[in-house]
């Protein structure tokens, strides 16, 4: 496999960063769940069309059956995870939403064990159980086992599933074509899903007011062409263990932004919550051994 032009840390942090944003986006627009998702995907398909019709075309030749297939299946599966989470931001707060659709370790690591055969060493479960603990601390005062906020929790929870399944399939066929191609082919087979979701439920594909086309379109640009294509950039070089472990920082800016946007406060735990995510994210990115040998170095 060839070296990648930049280090994958560089474009999985930029994309952590805007899909911090998503949860913001969503609560500020009027449509529902459905529609906003359409026009996210729709819009992101739009911005990609020129570069691959332009280069990119010609590699449709080379798709196997299988690429199609796990291309569909990855399609379908974005698809639902942003209505099922999209949803829940209307039972929960942003916080608890985000915090357990970026449970995904959990997910991830007995998906790339199965599928993929990958070792899961002490360090990787480690560092996971410690950021999902920072993940649950963040919204400890918020999460509620009954009503409305338990309905959004398992929504959310669903959605973290499916879009560990989307990373999963998308890591063995991005071994094989390029980002543009994979990213256009992915977006547009979750166009034409949410297109019919939204259809069948009866829900409006407008008007709507000026503002929501302008999240819409944010949405489009920031989480999911800043956000989830650069993720998938990334899993040409790396495993879908790392992409879910770094989404796991999500939670903190989101908190953070809600905080600032609609005044959802941040408490102890949130606080407290955010740093031990920081903790198991450093875990899993450092390498204990050069740590060690620069200790000994600089003693020595």
């Amino acid at each position: 496999m060839e070296k990648p032009p930049i280090h994958p840390s560089i474009p999985i942090i930029i994309g952590v960063i805007t899909v911090s944003m998503s949860a913001i986006f969503v609560k500020l627009t009027t449509a529902e769940a459905g529609a906003i998702a359409f026009y996210r995907m729709l819009f992101s398909v739009l911005i990609l069309a020129p570069a691959f019709f332009s280069r990119h075309l010609h590699e449709l030749r080379i798709l196997r059956k299988r690429d199609w297939i796990f291309s569909a299946v990855a399609g379908v599966f974005l698809a639902f995870h942003f209505i099922l989470w999209f949803e829940s931001l209307n039972y929960t707060s942003v916080a608890s939403s985000t915090v357990l659709v970026t449970l995904q370790p959990l997910f991830a690591f007995a998906g790339t064990y199965f599928f993929f055969k990958e070792r899961l060493t002490v360090k990787t479960l480690l560092s996971g159980a410690i950021a999902i603990a920072g993940s649950v601390l963040i919204s400890w005062g918020d999460l509620r086992v009954s009503g409305e906020a338990f309905y959004g929790d398992m929504l959310a929870l669903i959605a973290c599933a499916l879009i560990t399944g989307y990373l999963l399939f998308g890591q063995d066929v991005r071994q094989r074509i390029t980002l543009v191609t994979y990213t256009f082919i992915v977006y547009g087979i979750s166009t034409v899903a949410l297109f019919f979701y939204v259809l069948l439920k009866g829900e409006s594909f407008g008007p709507y007011p000026p503002s929501d086309w302008m999240w819409f379109a944010l949405l489009a640009l920031l989480p999911n062409l800043f956000g989830h294509s650069l993720f998938n950039w990334a899993l040409r070089w790396v495993s879908t263990n790392v992409i879910s472990i770094a989404i796991l920082f999500e939670p903190v800016g989101a908190a953070i932004l809600a905080y600032y946007v609609f005044g959802e406060k941040l408490i102890g735990t949130q606080i407290a919550g955010g740093l031990v995510v920081l903790a198991g994210i450093v875990l899993f990115v450092v390498d204990g051994r050069k740590i060690r040998k620069l200790f000994f170095a600089k003693r020595g």
